[in-house]
């Protein structure tokens, strides 16, 4: 008699209940987001985020305060479509890293000090 686990189908599916092997894939909730936060501040850059094993290629918008969000969004090619439809500079991080004043903004954050 086989017995069976009351976490064995947790186990099965991975982490975030999806099924090992599936990725996250970018979806219009978070294309509205990325749209809505980039309409409601200014000198707004974008940086993509390679792709990973979980999750497809994400973009990074940091506004001209440092105050960013992430989002799923595809692919380079995506990234580049939806920064040359807005007028966004789009950068790879992996060519160029994240901006000081990300950094800046996020220990501000933290601080309680945004």
């Amino acid at each position: 008699m086989v017995g069976v686990g009351i976490f064995d189908s947790l186990r099965r599916r991975g982490r975030g209940g999806r099924r090992p092997g599936t990725m996250r894939k970018a979806t219009s909730e978070d294309t509205r987001h990325l749209e809505e936060w980039a309409a409601s501040r200014r000198g707004v850059e974008a940086y993509v985020e390679p792709r990973t094993t979980v999750t497809e290629a994400t973009v990074v918008l940091i506004a001209h305060d440092g105050e960013w969000t992430r989002r799923r969004i595809g692919s380079l090619q995506a990234a580049l479509h939806f920064g040359e439809k807005r007028s966004i500079p789009v950068y790879e991080v992996s060519r160029v890293g994240y901006p000081k004043r990300m950094r800046e903004y996020t220990e501000r954050k933290k601080r309680g000090q945004v």
